[in-house]
């Protein structure tokens, strides 16, 4: 009798551990994100899956402090963010976990995946020049490096230092040309400039159709949502300008690009959920989505940009392994400080 009470306590038990290990129907994401497509791709997911995603929204150094002051006990599931770098960095501080799955894999352009593991890209875009149709021809481009040309004097215009976007340009020029020599250009760029760095990407646009400017550096996905928007002002600031990728000659290394990634939390408390969640956000469905909404590159090979974004030609990016905008961005960040640029 004994025996048997002892085989049943076990059993118990052992069904006790199991429903305490047992996931919720839901997926916690911290992102970086902020663009109004992605509320409807979690939409999206729920209704296929039955899955609640519940969103936290900041930063993507404020995400990765929370990260690492919760540490085990983390709610997180997944980190989004729209930097390469901050993916590389949550990575290097151990915040994340290997993702290994080959749905996953066979979605991804093979050069835009992390050679470590850690993070999945989901989108990603070229940070390009736009220029004045009325005052430059396309003909006067040609690379990041002929920026700091004489001829463009007092008609560069870019948003300031602190944005993401542009540490990353910088990390980048950092890997391919080395410290000094991006040295030099970040202050021949500076003497260049149009005025002081202020604004969004969409405002360099702007300043360009006012006349302030002449050439701006922004992300290719704001052109397309400047052309589709239904303001005017952002509407004729996007027919004022046209796209040209740099770096596109024979030899030359390709426009520089960044990613919108997702890394798997290292202690995610519903992992199959999360890993549910990154199958969904790369496959044709929502990665068409994506460039449908909010005009960036699908991360998935199968699927074509908005017609757009098509307009402006295909172009050779950079090959450049995308953890180096990361491991470069000490450096980019004193090369700013040096050069003045504000």
């Amino acid at each position: 009798m004994k025996n048997k009470f002892y085989i049943l306590l076990i059993c118990l038990i052992t069904i006790s551990c199991a429903d305490n290990k047992k996931e919720s129907n839901e997926v916690n994401l911290y992102s970086q994100r902020h663009y109004s497509v992605d509320k409807l791709q979690y939409e999206n997911f729920t209704k296929l899956t039955g899955i609640k995603v519940n969103v936290i929204k900041a930063n993507a150094d404020e995400l990765i402090e929370r990260l690492k002051n919760e540490g085990e006990n983390s709610p997180a599931d997944l980190f989004i963010t729209v930097d390469a770098g901050k993916l590389q960095k949550a990575a290097e501080l151990d915040l994340l976990q290997k993702v290994s799955n080959s749905t996953i894999d066979n979605n991804i352009f093979d050069d835009l995946k992390d050679k470590n593991g850690f993070w999945v890209p989901i989108t990603y875009r070229a940070r390009v020049l736009v220029y004045s149709n009325e005052r430059v021809s396309k003909s006067e481009l040609s690379t990041y490096e002929d920026l700091v040309n004489e001829k463009w004097k007092n008609k560069i215009l870019v948003r300031s230092s602190s944005n993401a976007y542009n540490q990353a340009l910088m990390s980048s020029l950092v890997a391919n040309l080395g410290y000094d020599k991006t040295l030099g250009w970040s202050k021949g760029l500076v003497g260049n400039f149009a005025r002081d760095p202020k604004g969004s990407d969409r405002d360099q646009v702007k300043a360009i159709a006012a006349g302030q400017g002449d050439i701006a550096i922004v992300n290719s996905y704001y052109i397309g949502l400047l052309l589709s928007s239904e303001k005017e002002e952002e509407l004729n600031a996007g027919k004022s300008v046209s796209v040209f990728f740099p770096n596109q000659g024979e030899g030359q290394r390709g426009s520089h690009i960044n990613v919108s990634g997702i890394g798997l939390i290292k202690n995610s408390p519903n992992k199959a959920n999360a890993i549910k969640l990154i199958e969904y956000l790369t496959s044709d469905v929502a990665q068409n989505t994506y460039v449908q909404n909010s005009y960036e590159y699908a991360a998935n090979p199968n699927i074509k940009p908005s017609e757009i974004v098509q307009s402006w030609g295909s172009f050779k990016r950079d090959s450049l392994d995308l953890n180096a905008l990361g491991e470069f961005r000490g450096e980019a960040i004193r090369i700013f400080d040096k050069t003045g640029w504000k």
